[in-house]
């Protein structure tokens, strides 16, 4: 690696974004059993691992690669595109090539027998690719083609089991709420290349870049591309953020998130995990330099409230992968906090240790809901099988798929020991030093974040507790006796393999010192995160102390079945059930109107403007109906009167035209004599 040229750099990461491309063509295309395809997509998301991981080397706290060629000639402008791999690019890279070949892997038990399997290896390949593109572009243009193709194919795989009309109605519900999104990543682009006139990342935000090295004074953003109003620029960082809102999943715009469970549950682990979701939070690491404070303040209580708001849902769902996506929602909204709050380390800390719990919390649903599906398949009987009210008592016959859903949800937890730990712990520290900078609801934001964090523990909690502790409530239910196993070995082996990593070691060698993360150390951090105050020690007791009595409080309510208070009926609880009546608001009052509205519109279209059309056209077919009356009847007939009338003269005419001399006289002797008769008789002779 050591002798590669930039432009062999950029070969190499191109193919391990193309890999999973090829996986797409291979499995539309290429006339193989679908064991074959899957074999193919393993091995091509498989090598785009290896060649993620030589680049991860070669890059990682050392020299950044960049490398463009000439893409558009416009006047005087020139547009290039090309590969931009910094400590960024390839942490991602590695991130998701790695989580997507354990998904691969995993998909080939859990999909196994679905008559659309080359649809699905197609659509996994499509969407790696789209995701790959994006982390390595380096450009702003390049990056949103990419961004849409990663819309578009998680549409696909929404939207996989197409015969449910659940799933059609989520993945169109996905598609349009991103479209909002995609909308304010579109301004922020031409905000951006109207007033830098660049796309370049490097040129924008790199250490000497535009962005990077301008000031404001009066009001005015002062660069080497020229003055601008610094209004510009918060509203290019707003619009961006509209993206990253939209991507991540963060309120308003998060309602399609929850929706999109009805794909596969393995494609709900890549969504959630390290693909589409994070790609909001990457696109703000991107062009962090561009985030003026009070752009940063929205994003930063965004990011607070959307956490806390999805905390409060999940505590309350029944449908175990909602839980599981409702925390992903919240745990987004921690590392958008993190964002905001000028943690931008720990924002991408927290994103790769969530990548790794969080697909391991989905997988293991997904092996619970693998068994629960075949019992309802095997007797026949109409159950949900994602509802975590018919479950209990799994650890025993699934103890694999117990132990590792508990590693995954400590981490989540963020307990001693486990990867959540760090991370977490370097959100909520820098959260309260931001904080004593500032005043009003802004001290309000870190305290938020803390509640967050316990609320977590609860709701994970009474997961573990109602699906794996007590007795299987559905056999008693049913009176009958079911037979549930452990998950396939291809199953169970990702799932440990995904254990493994949510423990401290995989990032930091010191379990309790976050800033000795090695990822840490390859982002800028803020100068308050040294250990020189109480919250290095307050906040990490409080959470876990708290988080350790919410979890034995669950046990005793929900593994030890003892009595707990019934909240059921409380406007709280119900408030939660409800998803806080935001889609319901949507629903209700922004699609009604939106569909109100068009109602009247084609009402008056077809009544008034149609009318109108119509009455005119009416018309006009009377007037030419009159003229074609009238230039038949009169003009053609004055015409053809008139043509008559000189072919009768002519033809009279012609008969004094013999030819011979004497008939010629006699007539003109004629002709006198009737003259000199009508002189005579007329008395003027």
């Amino acid at each position: 690696m050591d002798t590669l040229t930039d432009q062999n750099i950029a070969q190499i990461a191109l193919l391990a974004a193309f890999l999973p491309l090829l996986t797409f063509f291979i499995s539309l295309f290429v006339p193989v059993k679908p064991a074959g395809k899957g074999a193919a997509a393993i091995f091509n998301i498989g090598l785009s691992l290896i060649l993620s991981g030589a680049l991860f080397l070669k890059v990682w706290n050392q020299q950044s690669f960049h490398f463009r060629i000439e893409w558009v000639t416009i006047g005087d402008f020139t547009l290039y595109t090309g590969i931009l791999l910094n400590n960024l690019s390839v942490l991602m890279m590695l991130l998701v090539s790695g989580i997507a070949l354990l998904v691969h892997v995993y998909s080939t038990k859990y999909m196994q027998g679905d008559p659309y399997l080359h649809r699905y290896w197609a659509y996994l390949g499509l969407f790696c690719f789209a995701m790959l593109g994006l982390v390595i572009a380096d450009n702003l243009l390049l990056m949103y083609m990419a961004w849409e193709l990663v819309g578009f194919s998680s549409y696909l795989l929404i939207g996989f089991w197409f015969t449910r009309h659940t799933a059609v109605l989520a993945n169109k519900k996905a598609f349009i709420v991103n479209r909002i999104g995609d909308l304010g990543f579109l301004i922020g682009i031409m905000i951006t290349l109207t007033q830098f006139h660049t796309l370049d990342l490097t040129e924008l935000f790199g250490s000497n870049g535009l962005v990077a090295n301008a000031v404001v004074k009066g009001g005015m953003w002062q660069s080497q591309a020229g003055m601008m109003p610094a209004g510009w620029l918060t509203a290019a960082g707003i619009a961006f953020f509209l993206g990253a809102v939209a991507k991540s999943a963060q309120f308003p715009l998060h309602t399609w998130l929850p929706d999109a469970m009805e794909g596969p549950t393995s494609v709900s682990s890549l969504i959630h995990a390290a693909t589409m979701v994070a790609a909001g939070v990457f696109l703000l690491a991107r062009i962090y330099p561009l985030f003026g404070d009070d752009v940063l303040l929205i994003i930063a209580i965004t990011g607070a409230f959307t956490a806390f708001m999805a905390a409060t849902i999940a505590l309350v769902q029944n449908d175990i992968k909602r839980i599981l996506a409702f925390s992903t929602i919240s745990q987004l909204g921690f590392m958008m906090l993190a964002m905001g709050t000028g943690a931008q380390a720990a924002g991408l800390f927290h994103l790769v240790t969530h990548a790794f719990f969080k697909c391991l919390l989905f997988l293991a649903a997904g092996a619970v809901i693998h068994e629960m599906a075949h019992v309802k398949d095997k007797q026949g009987i109409a159950f949900d099988p994602q509802d975590i009210r018919l479950m209990g008592g799994l650890r025993k016959r699934m103890p694999v798929t117990f132990a590792t859903m508990v590693i995954a949800s400590l981490a989540l937890t963020g307990l001693p020991l486990m990867s959540g730990y760090l991370s977490k712990d370097s959100i909520l520290i820098n959260a309260f030093e931001w904080a004593e900078g500032h005043s009003g609801l802004a001290k309000l934001i870190p305290y938020s974040a803390l509640l967050t964090s316990w609320l977590t523990a609860f709701y994970i909690s009474r997961l573990i507790f109602k699906v794996f502790f007590g007795e299987l409530r559905l056999e008693q239910e049913l009176l009958v006796h079911v037979h549930i196993h452990e998950a396939p070995s291809a199953m169970k082996y990702v799932l440990v393999v995904l254990a493994v990593f949510c423990f401290f070691p995989a990032f930091s060698l010191n379990p309790f010192l976050f800033e000795d993360a090695w990822i840490l150390k390859g982002f800028p951090v803020t100068d308050s995160m040294t250990r020189v105050n109480l919250f290095h020690t307050i906040i990490p007791l409080a959470v876990n102390l708290i988080a350790m009595l919410l979890i034995f409080i669950a046990w005793l309510w929900y593994g030890k079945q003892q009595r707990k208070p019934d909240f059921s009926a409380s406007g709280l609880f119900r408030f939660a059930e409800g998803q806080w009546y935001i889609d319901q608001f949507y629903t209700n009052v922004l699609v009604s109107g939106f569909v109100s509205v068009s109602r009247l519109v084609y009402r008056f279209d077809r009544v008034v403007v149609d009318g109108l059309v119509n009455i005119f056209a009416r018309a006009a077919k009377a007037l030419s109906v009159m003229a074609a009356w009238t230039d038949r009847n009169i003009v053609d007939r004055i015409v053809n009167g008139a043509a008559y009338l000189t072919g009768q003269g002519g033809r009279f005419f012609g008969h004094f035209q013999t030819g011979r001399l004497q008939h010629y006289f006699v007539t003109m002797l004629l002709v006198v004599l009737a003259f000199f008769i009508y002189k005579y008789y007329s008395g003027t002779i």
